[in-house]
Protein backbone atom coordinates (compact mmCIF):
# COMPACT_ATOMS: atom_id res chain seq x y z
CA UNK A 1 0.00 0.00 0.00
CA UNK A 2 1.26 3.13 -0.86
CA UNK A 3 2.34 6.06 1.97
CA UNK A 4 -0.85 8.38 1.90
CA UNK A 5 -0.02 12.34 2.48
CA UNK A 6 -2.30 14.08 5.07
CA UNK A 7 -1.95 17.62 3.17
CA UNK A 8 -3.45 15.67 -0.05
CA UNK A 9 -6.80 14.50 2.06
CA UNK A 10 -6.74 17.87 3.51
CA UNK A 11 -6.79 19.95 0.18
CA UNK A 12 -9.96 17.82 -0.05
CA UNK A 13 -11.28 17.88 3.32
CA UNK A 14 -12.83 20.32 4.60
CA UNK A 15 -12.53 19.94 8.37
CA UNK A 16 -15.46 22.71 9.40
CA UNK A 17 -18.12 22.90 12.17
CA UNK A 18 -20.01 24.91 9.60
CA UNK A 19 -19.91 22.07 7.36
CA UNK A 20 -23.62 20.32 6.67
CA UNK A 21 -24.26 19.12 10.19
CA UNK A 22 -24.83 15.27 9.92
CA UNK A 23 -26.90 16.22 13.95
CA UNK A 24 -28.16 19.76 13.34
CA UNK A 25 -27.63 21.99 16.54
CA UNK A 26 -31.79 22.29 16.12
CA UNK A 27 -32.41 18.77 16.69
CA UNK A 28 -30.91 18.88 19.83
CA UNK A 29 -33.22 19.42 23.29
CA UNK A 30 -32.42 21.55 26.08
CA UNK A 31 -31.71 19.98 29.41
CA UNK A 32 -34.10 20.00 32.08
CA UNK A 33 -31.60 21.26 34.63
CA UNK A 34 -31.02 24.05 36.39
CA UNK A 35 -27.41 25.92 35.23
CA UNK A 36 -24.79 25.44 37.22
CA UNK A 37 -23.81 27.68 40.17
CA UNK A 38 -19.92 28.17 39.23
CA UNK A 39 -18.27 28.85 35.80
CA UNK A 40 -14.49 29.41 35.88
CA UNK A 41 -13.54 31.72 33.76
CA UNK A 42 -12.78 31.86 30.27
CA UNK A 43 -9.98 33.88 30.88
CA UNK A 44 -8.16 31.87 33.28
CA UNK A 45 -5.83 29.29 32.44
CA UNK A 46 -6.31 25.76 32.89
CA UNK A 47 -4.86 23.04 35.34
CA UNK A 48 -2.49 22.38 32.81
CA UNK A 49 -0.78 25.63 32.41
CA UNK A 50 -2.24 26.61 28.83
CA UNK A 51 -4.39 29.82 28.57
CA UNK A 52 -7.93 29.18 27.88
CA UNK A 53 -8.29 31.97 25.34
CA UNK A 54 -5.34 31.03 23.08
CA UNK A 55 -6.82 27.40 22.87
CA UNK A 56 -10.22 28.66 21.96
CA UNK A 57 -9.00 31.09 19.32
CA UNK A 58 -7.19 27.84 17.51
CA UNK A 59 -10.55 26.14 17.62
CA UNK A 60 -12.64 28.87 16.49
CA UNK A 61 -9.73 29.15 13.39
CA UNK A 62 -10.33 25.60 12.39
CA UNK A 63 -14.18 25.68 12.78
CA UNK A 64 -15.09 26.40 16.05
CA UNK A 65 -17.62 25.23 18.64
CA UNK A 66 -20.97 24.78 17.40
CA UNK A 67 -22.80 27.80 19.18
CA UNK A 68 -25.86 26.44 20.22
CA UNK A 69 -23.16 25.21 23.31
CA UNK A 70 -24.02 28.60 25.40
CA UNK A 71 -27.43 28.11 24.42
CA UNK A 72 -27.79 24.68 26.68
CA UNK A 73 -27.39 23.96 30.42
CA UNK A 74 -26.02 20.80 32.09
CA UNK A 75 -26.52 19.84 35.42
CA UNK A 76 -25.85 16.46 36.28
CA UNK A 77 -26.48 16.81 40.22
CA UNK A 78 -29.90 16.20 39.07
CA UNK A 79 -29.25 12.70 39.27
CA UNK A 80 -27.40 12.79 42.54
CA UNK A 81 -26.68 9.53 43.21
CA UNK A 82 -25.47 8.15 39.29
CA UNK A 83 -21.50 9.23 38.78
CA UNK A 84 -21.10 12.12 35.82
CA UNK A 85 -18.16 13.66 34.70
CA UNK A 86 -17.21 17.29 36.19
CA UNK A 87 -15.55 18.27 32.77
CA UNK A 88 -15.21 21.70 34.42
CA UNK A 89 -12.60 19.90 36.98
CA UNK A 90 -10.53 18.50 35.38
CA UNK A 91 -6.36 18.08 36.24
CA UNK A 92 -2.90 16.43 35.23
CA UNK A 93 -3.47 12.57 35.09
CA UNK A 94 -2.17 10.69 37.83
CA UNK A 95 0.46 8.46 35.82
CA UNK A 96 2.24 5.47 36.36
CA UNK A 97 6.20 5.26 37.89
CA UNK A 98 8.77 5.57 34.44
CA UNK A 99 5.14 7.72 32.55
CA UNK A 100 6.25 11.00 30.46
CA UNK A 101 4.21 14.02 31.97
CA UNK A 102 1.06 14.55 29.59
CA UNK A 103 -2.03 16.27 29.51
CA UNK A 104 -5.22 14.26 29.33
CA UNK A 105 -8.03 16.96 29.74
CA UNK A 106 -10.16 17.86 26.87
CA UNK A 107 -9.10 21.44 25.02
CA UNK A 108 -11.48 24.38 25.59
CA UNK A 109 -13.55 22.60 28.04
CA UNK A 110 -13.50 24.98 31.20
CA UNK A 111 -15.77 27.59 29.77
CA UNK A 112 -18.38 25.79 27.83
CA UNK A 113 -21.20 24.02 29.49
CA UNK A 114 -22.19 20.47 27.76
CA UNK A 115 -25.21 20.13 26.15
CA UNK A 116 -27.38 17.60 26.10
CA UNK A 117 -26.91 14.83 22.88
CA UNK A 118 -29.98 13.52 20.88
CA UNK A 119 -29.05 10.54 19.06
CA UNK A 120 -30.27 10.83 15.44
CA UNK A 121 -32.40 8.77 13.42
CA UNK A 122 -30.89 6.44 11.93
CA UNK A 123 -32.03 4.99 8.42
CA UNK A 124 -29.49 2.85 7.74
CA UNK A 125 -26.96 0.96 9.76
CA UNK A 126 -22.90 1.17 9.99
CA UNK A 127 -21.93 -2.47 9.72
CA UNK A 128 -18.66 -3.60 11.65
CA UNK A 129 -16.91 -6.13 10.25
CA UNK A 130 -13.63 -8.44 11.43
CA UNK A 131 -10.19 -6.83 10.82
CA UNK A 132 -8.47 -9.71 9.12
CA UNK A 133 -11.65 -9.81 6.44
CA UNK A 134 -12.38 -5.87 6.16
CA UNK A 135 -13.58 -3.95 3.40
CA UNK A 136 -12.92 -0.35 3.86
CA UNK A 137 -9.23 -0.20 4.33
CA UNK A 138 -8.66 2.52 2.10
CA UNK A 139 -10.80 4.95 3.81
CA UNK A 140 -10.15 4.09 7.11
CA UNK A 141 -6.45 4.76 6.26
CA UNK A 142 -7.62 8.27 4.77
CA UNK A 143 -9.73 8.86 8.11
CA UNK A 144 -6.92 8.29 10.71
CA UNK A 145 -4.26 9.75 8.23
CA UNK A 146 -6.61 13.30 7.84
CA UNK A 147 -7.13 12.44 12.20
CA UNK A 148 -3.27 12.54 13.12
CA UNK A 149 -2.68 15.30 10.55
CA UNK A 150 -4.72 18.13 13.14
CA UNK A 151 -3.63 20.34 14.98
CA UNK A 152 -3.26 18.30 18.82
CA UNK A 153 -5.20 20.82 20.67
CA UNK A 154 -8.26 20.32 18.02
CA UNK A 155 -10.77 18.13 19.48
CA UNK A 156 -10.88 15.64 16.79
CA UNK A 157 -6.97 15.27 16.57
CA UNK A 158 -5.64 12.11 17.29
CA UNK A 159 -3.75 13.53 20.22
CA UNK A 160 -7.41 14.18 21.52
CA UNK A 161 -8.90 10.96 21.09
CA UNK A 162 -6.48 9.25 22.31
CA UNK A 163 -6.16 11.10 25.59
CA UNK A 164 -10.09 10.80 26.24
CA UNK A 165 -9.11 7.38 28.03
CA UNK A 166 -6.24 9.01 29.98
CA UNK A 167 -8.44 11.66 30.91
CA UNK A 168 -11.06 8.68 32.32
CA UNK A 169 -9.16 6.47 33.75
CA UNK A 170 -6.04 8.28 35.77
CA UNK A 171 -7.80 10.56 37.85
CA UNK A 172 -7.66 13.82 35.80
CA UNK A 173 -11.85 14.14 35.89
CA UNK A 174 -13.72 13.67 39.35
CA UNK A 175 -17.24 13.39 40.19
CA UNK A 176 -19.89 16.02 39.60
CA UNK A 177 -20.73 17.17 43.43
CA UNK A 178 -17.63 15.48 44.80
CA UNK A 179 -15.18 17.47 45.20
CA UNK A 180 -12.02 15.40 44.92
CA UNK A 181 -13.50 11.84 44.10
CA UNK A 182 -12.09 10.07 41.11
CA UNK A 183 -14.01 9.60 38.23
CA UNK A 184 -13.24 6.27 36.88
CA UNK A 185 -14.78 4.16 33.96
CA UNK A 186 -12.67 0.82 34.77
CA UNK A 187 -13.65 -1.67 37.63
CA UNK A 188 -17.37 -1.18 38.04
CA UNK A 189 -20.61 -1.35 35.94
CA UNK A 190 -19.86 1.74 33.68
CA UNK A 191 -17.17 0.13 31.88
CA UNK A 192 -18.86 -1.59 28.88
CA UNK A 193 -21.46 1.26 28.50
CA UNK A 194 -18.36 4.32 28.69
CA UNK A 195 -16.82 2.82 26.03
CA UNK A 196 -19.39 1.97 23.48
CA UNK A 197 -19.91 5.61 24.03
CA UNK A 198 -16.28 6.75 23.08
CA UNK A 199 -16.14 4.25 20.43
CA UNK A 200 -19.47 5.59 18.92
CA UNK A 201 -17.98 9.30 18.52
CA UNK A 202 -14.41 8.25 17.57
CA UNK A 203 -16.38 6.24 14.51
CA UNK A 204 -19.01 9.07 14.06
CA UNK A 205 -15.71 11.01 13.69
CA UNK A 206 -13.82 9.49 11.04
CA UNK A 207 -16.27 9.19 8.98
CA UNK A 208 -17.19 12.81 9.40
CA UNK A 209 -13.51 13.68 8.36
CA UNK A 210 -14.12 11.84 5.26
CA UNK A 211 -17.36 12.71 4.68
CA UNK A 212 -18.51 9.36 4.81
CA UNK A 213 -21.23 8.77 7.44
CA UNK A 214 -21.44 4.59 6.62
CA UNK A 215 -18.10 4.55 7.87
CA UNK A 216 -17.77 1.77 10.29
CA UNK A 217 -15.24 0.55 12.61
CA UNK A 218 -13.64 -2.95 12.30
CA UNK A 219 -13.13 -5.34 15.34
CA UNK A 220 -10.57 -8.00 16.23
CA UNK A 221 -12.29 -10.92 15.86
CA UNK A 222 -9.80 -12.78 18.63
CA UNK A 223 -12.72 -14.88 19.85
CA UNK A 224 -12.52 -17.28 16.66
CA UNK A 225 -9.46 -19.12 15.51
CA UNK A 226 -9.52 -17.13 12.42
CA UNK A 227 -9.15 -13.74 13.66
CA UNK A 228 -6.70 -14.87 16.52
CA UNK A 229 -3.45 -12.98 14.95
CA UNK A 230 -2.88 -9.37 15.12
CA UNK A 231 -4.94 -7.68 12.46
CA UNK A 232 -2.50 -7.78 9.49
CA UNK A 233 -3.89 -4.20 8.78
CA UNK A 234 -1.64 -2.82 11.97
CA UNK A 235 1.42 -4.44 11.01
CA UNK A 236 2.07 -2.49 7.78
CA UNK A 237 4.85 -0.36 8.84
CA UNK A 238 3.68 2.05 6.05
CA UNK A 239 0.24 2.89 7.30
CA UNK A 240 -1.35 5.10 9.72
CA UNK A 241 -2.73 2.61 11.50
CA UNK A 242 0.78 0.73 12.72
CA UNK A 243 2.40 1.64 16.26
CA UNK A 244 6.20 0.67 17.08
CA UNK A 245 5.36 0.31 20.60
CA UNK A 246 3.76 -3.31 20.52
CA UNK A 247 5.45 -6.54 21.75
CA UNK A 248 7.38 -8.06 18.93
CA UNK A 249 6.90 -11.27 19.35
CA UNK A 250 3.19 -11.28 18.97
CA UNK A 251 3.11 -10.26 15.12
CA UNK A 252 1.88 -12.35 12.61
CA UNK A 253 1.50 -15.25 12.68
CA UNK A 254 1.65 -15.65 16.33
CA UNK A 255 -2.04 -16.34 17.82
CA UNK A 256 -3.18 -13.91 20.96
CA UNK A 257 -3.44 -15.87 24.22
CA UNK A 258 -6.96 -14.94 25.89
CA UNK A 259 -5.18 -15.74 29.09
CA UNK A 260 -1.62 -14.34 28.95
CA UNK A 261 0.20 -15.17 31.35
CA UNK A 262 3.69 -12.85 31.02
CA UNK A 263 5.41 -15.20 29.06
CA UNK A 264 5.87 -17.21 25.83
CA UNK A 265 3.07 -20.13 25.54
CA UNK A 266 3.26 -23.20 23.09
CA UNK A 267 6.38 -24.39 21.38
CA UNK A 268 6.35 -21.17 18.64
CA UNK A 269 4.82 -18.82 20.84
CA UNK A 270 1.48 -18.79 19.79
CA UNK A 271 -1.79 -19.28 22.32
CA UNK A 272 -3.79 -22.25 22.42
CA UNK A 273 -6.78 -21.90 20.34
CA UNK A 274 -8.67 -24.53 22.66
CA UNK A 275 -7.50 -22.78 25.58
CA UNK A 276 -9.06 -19.28 23.94
CA UNK A 277 -12.02 -20.69 23.13
CA UNK A 278 -12.65 -22.19 26.42
CA UNK A 279 -12.07 -19.18 27.81
CA UNK A 280 -14.46 -17.31 25.95
CA UNK A 281 -16.98 -19.42 26.85
CA UNK A 282 -16.61 -19.22 30.46
CA UNK A 283 -16.16 -15.43 30.90
CA UNK A 284 -19.19 -14.89 28.62
CA UNK A 285 -21.82 -17.74 28.04
CA UNK A 286 -21.20 -18.94 31.55
CA UNK A 287 -21.56 -15.15 33.11
CA UNK A 288 -25.23 -15.54 33.53
CA UNK A 289 -25.86 -13.10 35.95
CA UNK A 290 -25.18 -9.10 35.59
CA UNK A 291 -23.17 -7.70 38.41
CA UNK A 292 -20.79 -10.96 37.51
CA UNK A 293 -20.15 -9.52 33.63
CA UNK A 294 -20.81 -5.89 33.75
CA UNK A 295 -19.28 -5.03 37.16
CA UNK A 296 -19.64 -4.37 40.54
CA UNK A 297 -22.36 -0.89 41.39
CA UNK A 298 -20.41 2.81 41.05
CA UNK A 299 -22.48 4.95 42.26
CA UNK A 300 -22.07 8.80 42.84
CA UNK A 301 -19.44 9.57 45.45
CA UNK A 302 -17.43 6.07 45.43
CA UNK A 303 -14.05 6.39 45.61
CA UNK A 304 -12.62 3.89 42.90
CA UNK A 305 -10.56 1.01 44.20
CA UNK A 306 -10.75 1.72 47.48
CA UNK A 307 -13.08 -0.44 49.34
CA UNK A 308 -14.23 -4.20 48.85
CA UNK A 309 -17.49 -3.07 47.14
CA UNK A 310 -16.22 -2.55 43.65
CA UNK A 311 -14.96 -4.90 41.07
CA UNK A 312 -14.42 -5.53 37.50
CA UNK A 313 -16.74 -8.23 35.36
CA UNK A 314 -15.24 -11.20 33.48
CA UNK A 315 -15.43 -9.28 30.20
CA UNK A 316 -13.01 -6.98 31.55
CA UNK A 317 -11.02 -8.93 33.36
CA UNK A 318 -10.45 -11.13 30.96
CA UNK A 319 -10.22 -11.13 27.83
CA UNK A 320 -9.61 -7.32 27.84
CA UNK A 321 -7.13 -6.85 30.38
CA UNK A 322 -4.79 -9.95 29.07
CA UNK A 323 -5.10 -9.27 25.36
CA UNK A 324 -3.80 -5.20 26.44
CA UNK A 325 -1.30 -6.67 28.31
CA UNK A 326 -0.25 -9.45 25.78
CA UNK A 327 -0.35 -6.68 22.99
CA UNK A 328 1.93 -4.06 24.65
CA UNK A 329 5.63 -3.31 23.87
CA UNK A 330 7.69 -5.24 27.03
CA UNK A 331 10.42 -3.33 26.65
CA UNK A 332 8.51 -0.43 27.89
CA UNK A 333 8.37 0.89 31.50
CA UNK A 334 4.68 0.16 32.09
CA UNK A 335 4.00 -2.44 28.65
CA UNK A 336 3.18 0.94 27.10
CA UNK A 337 0.99 1.85 24.69
CA UNK A 338 -1.87 -0.48 24.78
CA UNK A 339 -0.18 -2.60 28.16
CA UNK A 340 -1.03 1.12 30.17
CA UNK A 341 -4.69 2.16 30.20
CA UNK A 342 -2.92 6.26 30.21
CA UNK A 343 -0.86 5.44 26.73
CA UNK A 344 -3.49 2.39 25.18
CA UNK A 345 -5.49 4.73 22.94
CA UNK A 346 -2.06 5.42 21.05
CA UNK A 347 -2.60 2.66 19.31
CA UNK A 348 -4.87 1.99 16.43
CA UNK A 349 -5.71 -1.18 17.34
CA UNK A 350 -6.91 -0.31 20.83
CA UNK A 351 -10.05 0.73 19.14
CA UNK A 352 -10.16 -2.27 16.98
CA UNK A 353 -9.86 -4.49 20.38
CA UNK A 354 -12.64 -2.64 22.06
CA UNK A 355 -15.31 -3.06 19.10
CA UNK A 356 -14.85 -6.97 19.63
CA UNK A 357 -15.43 -5.84 23.73
CA UNK A 358 -18.24 -4.00 22.63
CA UNK A 359 -19.47 -7.13 19.99
CA UNK A 360 -19.30 -9.37 23.16
CA UNK A 361 -21.55 -7.01 25.14
CA UNK A 362 -23.93 -7.32 22.18
CA UNK A 363 -23.73 -11.23 22.12
CA UNK A 364 -24.39 -11.90 25.92
CA UNK A 365 -27.37 -9.78 25.96
CA UNK A 366 -27.97 -12.07 22.65
CA UNK A 367 -28.38 -15.16 25.15
CA UNK A 368 -31.49 -13.43 26.68
CA UNK A 369 -29.80 -12.62 29.96
CA UNK A 370 -31.30 -9.96 32.61
CA UNK A 371 -30.09 -6.61 32.20
CA UNK A 372 -28.99 -3.61 35.21
CA UNK A 373 -32.19 -1.60 35.57
CA UNK A 374 -30.76 0.43 38.58
CA UNK A 375 -31.06 4.14 38.09
CA UNK A 376 -27.74 4.91 39.18
CA UNK A 377 -26.51 2.88 36.23
CA UNK A 378 -29.10 4.07 33.71
CA UNK A 379 -28.20 7.84 34.09
CA UNK A 380 -24.31 7.51 34.84
CA UNK A 381 -22.83 10.16 32.34
CA UNK A 382 -19.99 11.25 30.38
CA UNK A 383 -18.76 14.35 28.41
CA UNK A 384 -17.20 14.12 24.88
CA UNK A 385 -16.97 16.18 21.75
CA UNK A 386 -19.08 15.10 18.81
CA UNK A 387 -18.56 15.14 15.28
CA UNK A 388 -19.69 18.31 14.76
CA UNK A 389 -17.13 19.76 17.55
CA UNK A 390 -19.89 20.39 20.61
CA UNK A 391 -19.27 19.57 23.77
CA UNK A 392 -22.02 17.12 24.77
CA UNK A 393 -23.31 14.66 27.70
CA UNK A 394 -24.67 11.41 27.01
CA UNK A 395 -25.92 8.85 29.91
CA UNK A 396 -25.96 4.78 30.13
CA UNK A 397 -29.44 4.51 28.99
CA UNK A 398 -29.11 5.32 25.69
CA UNK A 399 -26.20 2.95 24.49
CA UNK A 400 -27.99 -0.03 25.65
CA UNK A 401 -28.98 -0.90 22.15
CA UNK A 402 -26.41 -0.53 19.03
CA UNK A 403 -29.14 0.21 16.29
CA UNK A 404 -30.48 3.09 18.04
CA UNK A 405 -26.73 4.18 17.98
CA UNK A 406 -26.60 3.69 14.03
CA UNK A 407 -24.50 0.19 14.31
CA UNK A 408 -24.52 -3.33 14.53
CA UNK A 409 -21.93 -5.92 13.59
CA UNK A 410 -21.67 -8.27 11.08
CA UNK A 411 -23.15 -12.40 12.26
CA UNK A 412 -20.86 -14.58 12.67
CA UNK A 413 -20.84 -17.88 13.96
CA UNK A 414 -19.46 -18.58 18.01
CA UNK A 415 -16.96 -21.00 17.90
CA UNK A 416 -16.98 -21.10 21.65
CA UNK A 417 -19.95 -22.37 22.26
CA UNK A 418 -18.80 -25.81 21.77
CA UNK A 419 -15.76 -25.27 24.01
CA UNK A 420 -17.26 -26.18 27.87
CA UNK A 421 -14.55 -26.59 29.63
CA UNK A 422 -13.89 -30.22 30.93
CA UNK A 423 -13.19 -32.13 33.97
CA UNK A 424 -9.30 -32.66 34.22
CA UNK A 425 -9.56 -35.50 36.73
CA UNK A 426 -13.13 -37.63 37.97
CA UNK A 427 -14.13 -36.96 41.35
CA UNK A 428 -12.36 -40.95 41.86
CA UNK A 429 -9.52 -40.04 40.73
CA UNK A 430 -8.73 -37.28 43.33
CA UNK A 431 -6.90 -38.26 46.41
CA UNK A 432 -8.41 -35.80 48.64
CA UNK A 433 -4.92 -34.38 49.63
CA UNK A 434 -5.80 -32.90 52.82
CA UNK A 435 -5.25 -28.60 52.72
CA UNK A 436 -5.99 -26.48 55.52
CA UNK A 437 -7.46 -23.37 55.81
CA UNK A 438 -5.05 -20.61 56.09
CA UNK A 439 -5.57 -17.47 58.11
CA UNK A 440 -6.68 -14.52 57.19
CA UNK A 441 -5.14 -12.01 55.66
CA UNK A 442 -2.48 -13.81 53.56
CA UNK A 443 0.14 -12.58 51.04
CA UNK A 444 0.34 -13.96 47.45
CA UNK A 445 3.84 -13.37 45.99
CA UNK A 446 5.60 -16.22 43.83
CA UNK A 447 4.19 -19.51 45.39
CA UNK A 448 1.19 -21.16 44.98
CA UNK A 449 -1.09 -21.58 47.88
CA UNK A 450 -4.00 -23.49 48.69
CA UNK A 451 -6.73 -23.34 51.16
CA UNK A 452 -9.56 -24.74 52.17
CA UNK A 453 -13.40 -22.61 51.69
CA UNK A 454 -16.49 -23.99 53.53
CA UNK A 455 -19.26 -23.69 51.28
CA UNK A 456 -22.49 -22.46 53.02
CA UNK A 457 -25.41 -24.51 51.34
CA UNK A 458 -25.16 -27.71 49.31
CA UNK A 459 -27.19 -29.60 47.20
CA UNK A 460 -29.30 -26.84 45.91
CA UNK A 461 -32.04 -27.00 43.43
CA UNK A 462 -31.90 -26.12 39.97
CA UNK A 463 -34.39 -23.51 40.52
CA UNK A 464 -31.69 -22.12 43.12
CA UNK A 465 -29.20 -22.17 41.07
CA UNK A 466 -30.95 -20.20 38.15
CA UNK A 467 -31.80 -17.40 40.85
CA UNK A 468 -28.61 -17.66 42.53
CA UNK A 469 -25.27 -18.10 41.04
CA UNK A 470 -23.21 -19.36 43.74
CA UNK A 471 -19.98 -17.37 43.41
CA UNK A 472 -16.01 -17.31 45.22
CA UNK A 473 -15.47 -13.83 46.35
CA UNK A 474 -11.94 -12.39 47.16
CA UNK A 475 -11.25 -9.24 48.33
CA UNK A 476 -7.88 -8.10 47.71
CA UNK A 477 -5.31 -5.36 48.19
CA UNK A 478 -2.40 -4.52 45.37
CA UNK A 479 -0.91 -1.83 43.72
CA UNK A 480 -2.59 -0.43 40.97
CA UNK A 481 0.44 0.77 39.01
CA UNK A 482 1.64 -2.55 38.48
CA UNK A 483 1.15 -5.39 36.36
CA UNK A 484 -0.75 -8.39 38.37
CA UNK A 485 -2.37 -11.78 37.28
CA UNK A 486 -2.99 -15.15 39.30
CA UNK A 487 -5.13 -17.65 38.33
CA UNK A 488 -7.34 -19.65 40.43
CA UNK A 489 -8.00 -23.84 40.74
CA UNK A 490 -10.54 -25.36 42.16
CA UNK A 491 -10.53 -29.05 43.78
CA UNK A 492 -6.76 -29.31 42.18
CA UNK A 493 -4.53 -31.40 43.98
CA UNK A 494 -0.81 -31.34 42.45
CA UNK A 495 1.09 -30.48 38.46
CA UNK A 496 -0.09 -26.85 38.70
CA UNK A 497 2.32 -26.46 35.78
CA UNK A 498 -0.96 -27.65 33.50
CA UNK A 499 -3.38 -24.41 34.62
CA UNK A 500 -5.71 -24.62 31.60
CA UNK A 501 -8.84 -22.84 30.75
CA UNK A 502 -9.53 -25.60 28.58
CA UNK A 503 -10.48 -27.42 31.97
CA UNK A 504 -12.57 -27.20 34.14
CA UNK A 505 -10.70 -27.44 37.50
CA UNK A 506 -9.52 -23.67 35.99
CA UNK A 507 -11.76 -20.73 37.72
CA UNK A 508 -10.82 -17.84 36.41
CA UNK A 509 -8.17 -15.11 36.70
CA UNK A 510 -7.31 -12.03 38.28
CA UNK A 511 -5.55 -9.59 35.63
CA UNK A 512 -3.97 -5.64 36.96
CA UNK A 513 -3.27 -3.64 33.81
CA UNK A 514 -1.10 -0.78 34.69
CA UNK A 515 -3.12 2.37 36.09
CA UNK A 516 -3.00 5.33 38.43
CA UNK A 517 -5.19 7.34 40.51
CA UNK A 518 -5.64 8.54 44.18
CA UNK A 519 -3.95 6.43 46.67
CA UNK A 520 -2.45 3.45 44.22
CA UNK A 521 -0.76 1.58 47.24
CA UNK A 522 -4.03 1.12 48.91
CA UNK A 523 -5.82 -0.29 45.94
CA UNK A 524 -8.87 -2.69 47.32
CA UNK A 525 -11.10 -4.52 44.92
CA UNK A 526 -13.24 -7.45 44.59
CA UNK A 527 -12.80 -10.43 42.00
CA UNK A 528 -15.67 -12.67 41.81
CA UNK A 529 -15.31 -16.17 40.42
CA UNK A 530 -19.17 -18.03 39.57
CA UNK A 531 -18.66 -21.59 40.47
CA UNK A 532 -22.50 -22.96 39.91
CA UNK A 533 -21.58 -25.34 36.67
CA UNK A 534 -17.83 -25.76 37.83
CA UNK A 535 -19.31 -27.56 41.09
CA UNK A 536 -21.49 -29.92 38.98
CA UNK A 537 -19.21 -30.71 36.58
CA UNK A 538 -16.65 -31.78 39.21
CA UNK A 539 -19.00 -33.66 40.81
CA UNK A 540 -18.71 -31.78 44.25
CA UNK A 541 -22.16 -30.29 44.38
CA UNK A 542 -22.78 -32.07 48.05
CA UNK A 543 -19.03 -31.02 49.27
CA UNK A 544 -19.26 -29.43 52.56
CA UNK A 545 -15.79 -27.35 51.72
CA UNK A 546 -13.91 -26.69 48.32
CA UNK A 547 -9.87 -26.99 48.21
CA UNK A 548 -9.33 -23.06 46.76
CA UNK A 549 -5.71 -22.85 44.88
CA UNK A 550 -3.91 -19.34 43.55
CA UNK A 551 -1.48 -19.17 41.16
CA UNK A 552 0.71 -16.60 40.19
CA UNK A 553 1.72 -15.54 37.04
CA UNK A 554 3.35 -12.15 37.36
CA UNK A 555 3.25 -9.17 39.42
CA UNK A 556 3.90 -7.75 42.66
CA UNK A 557 2.06 -9.31 45.71
CA UNK A 558 -1.38 -9.32 46.15
CA UNK A 559 -2.48 -9.35 49.76
CA UNK A 560 -5.81 -11.64 50.54
CA UNK A 561 -8.15 -10.12 52.53
CA UNK A 562 -10.85 -12.12 52.65
CA UNK A 563 -12.25 -15.31 50.69
CA UNK A 564 -15.51 -16.27 50.85
CA UNK A 565 -18.79 -17.73 48.93
CA UNK A 566 -21.76 -15.59 48.40
CA UNK A 567 -25.04 -16.22 46.67
CA UNK A 568 -25.80 -12.49 46.16
CA UNK A 569 -22.51 -11.09 44.19
CA UNK A 570 -24.17 -11.49 41.32
CA UNK A 571 -27.60 -10.94 41.88
CA UNK A 572 -29.19 -7.21 41.44
CA UNK A 573 -30.98 -5.95 44.40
Amino acid sequence: MATLSPLSFLATTKVSASSPSLLPSSSRKPSKASPRIAKVSCNASNPQGEPQNNRRDVLVGLGGLGAAAATFSYNPLALADAVATDVHACNKPSLPPGAKPIACCPPNYEDKEPIEYVIPKYTSLRIRTPAHDYADLDKYTKAITIMKSLPDDHPHSWTQQSRIHCAYCHNSYTQVGHKGVEMQVHFSWIFLPFHRWYLYFYERILGKLINDPTFALPFWNWDAPEGMEMPAIFTDRRSPLYNALRNQNHLPPTLVDLNWNGRSTGVDGSGDVEANLATMYRQVYEVKRPLCFYGKPYRAGDKPLSGSGNGSGSIELVPHNTVHSWTGDKTQPNIEDMGALYSAARDPIFYCHHANIDRMWSVWKSFGREDITDPDYQNASYVFYDENLNLVTVKNSDAFDTKKLGYDYKQLDLPWLKYKPTPRRTKAQRHGRKVKKLDLPFTLKDKIVSTVVKRPQTNRSQLEKDEKEESLVFTLQFDRTKHLKFDVLINEEEDYKWANPKYREFAGSFVNVSHAGQDPGATETTFTVGITDLLEQLDADDDDTIVVTLVPQYGDQVIIKDIKISFEECRLR
